[in-house]
């Protein structure tokens, strides 16, 4: 029997507005009302249909449509306009962390289960996600030299809706990557970049992607490819899904692989953001690849790298904390415990909670921090607008909450104060 091979039709786009899919790949437009009252201009239904993806909108329409825009000059001269803006904060090096650091610039990486960016990428589930999407934003908006690190999952959370008869229903629908503001990264051959990681004693390949937003890009990881097991294939399918076999695989993939994916491509940050404990194993990693470029002990490495981890939990509850079996443990990090000159009772010290024979290994939460981070590094800053009643109100709830409160102004962030732990209430 015949192989299948599929193809993607697009239309062509003409010269002229070649500007719209440079657009489209960058998810500045996101926040950009200008840029989305232009995407909405070529079709407004389509527009909505296509839950607001510029980069499939693009795809679905006629070419007679592409020809009809050419002919609108009130078209033309907003498509100008917004093309200007977007070269014109790209090329800005005036920006808020240019006024403070303007010699060599250092670089933070902030790794995260999830990015609530738009509507249409489909990498996130609630909160956690959008304040992820949000920090990367505002680090562009303010010039911040960082890169974000995540998943990109072929079936991302669920969608819920109303059946005939009034009752929620959940479905997932498959992220097609050909057709979302995601490229693949590529190597030096034009290959697509792949970084590995062992489980169970396997290799799995990881395929690394790339999404713009502004200044900042934000690298996915990517299981889904011929050179994995079908088993393998699903660690990056759903946000959240699965048992705790799939939960630990998926957090191995983030934490170690997302180190791997940046040191493959030749970058090295001085800080490693964990935005919940879903990456704390980028901990281990970094370690280990101190030991390796050092030659130094364990126990040293831990010690350099703790300097740059740094963690922030927003669900301190047990329900929203990860904790694998010390029997798991052993399965997926007895030949990674090797690696690193160590024996699995020590490196299951390092997040280890006593709890008589149902002994787990967690993941971070207010008492139960990843040992390779400081305490005093877990913050997550908060900025009220106190012109407002709910301003004011949150400001006194706050300044009951937290004996020690500082406030910094809107238009210069400056340095985020650190409220000390005894401090809290």
């Amino acid at each position: 029997m015949a192989g299948m091979v599929s193809f993607d039709v697009r239309p062509s786009v003409p010269a002229s507005l070649t500007a719209l899919e440079k657009l489209a790949f960058n998810l500045l437009w996101s926040w950009d009302r200008d840029a989305i009252d232009l995407f909405r201009r070529l079709d407004e239904d389509l527009w909505d249909s296509t839950f607001h993806n510029p980069v499939l909108m693009l795809g679905r329409m006629s070419q007679q449509s592409f020809t009809r825009l050419l002919e609108d000059d009130s078209f033309m001269d907003h498509l100008s306009q917004v093309t200007e803006k977007f070269e014109q904060y790209l090329a800005d090096e005036r920006t808020w962390f240019r006024k403070f650091y303007d010699h060599d610039m250092p670089l933070f990486a902030y790794f995260s289960a999830e990015f609530g960016l738009t509507e249409c990428l489909k990498i996130y589930s609630g909160g956690l996600g959008i304040l992820a999407g949000d920090t990367l934003k505002s680090g562009s908006d303010l010039g911040v030299p960082m890169v974000g690190v995540g998943l990109l999952y072929q079936e991302g959370y669920f969608r819920q809706y109303l059946n005939a008869d009034g009752w929620q229903q959940e479905r997932c629908d498959v992220n097609d990557f050909s057709n979302l503001p995601v490229r693949p990264l590529l190597d030096g051959e034009s290959n697509p970049m792949t970084v590995s990681v062992r489980i169970e004693g396997r290799e799995v390949r990881i395929r690394c992607w790339s999404v713009e937003i502004g200044r900042v890009p934000l690298f996915l990881l990517d299981t889904n490819i011929d050179a994995n097991s079908s088993q393998d294939q699903k660690i990056t399918s759903n946000l959240y899904g699965g048992d705790l076999d799939m939960r630990i695989k998926q957090e191995i993939v983030l934490g170690v692989g997302g180190v791997r994916m940046l040191k493959s491509i030749g970058l090295d940050p001085i800080v490693y953001h964990m935005n919940e404990g879903h990456s704390a194993f980028l901990a281990l990693e970094r370690a280990r690849q101190l030991m390796c470029e050092r030659g130094i002990s364990f126990e040293e490495a831990k010690e350099i790298g703790r300097s740059g981890n740094i963690f922030t939990t927003h669900t301190p509850v047990s329900a929203g904390i990860d904790e694998f079996p010390t029997c798991m443990m052993e399965k997926y990090f007895s030949d990674y415990a090797s690696e690193l000159g160590i024996d699995m009772p020590t490196l299951l010290a390092l997040g280890k909670v006593d709890r008589g024979e149902s002994e787990q290994v967690p993941g971070p939460d207010a008492k139960h921090l990843p040992p390779l981070v400081p305490l005093d590094a877990v913050q997550a800053p908060v900025r009220i607008f106190e012109g407002s009643d709910l301003g004011r109100e949150l400001v006194r709830i706050a300044a009951v909450r937290f004996r020690s409160l500082e406030r910094a102004p809107l238009d210069e962030p400056g340095e985020i104060p650190r409220i000390a732990d005894q401090d809290i209430g």
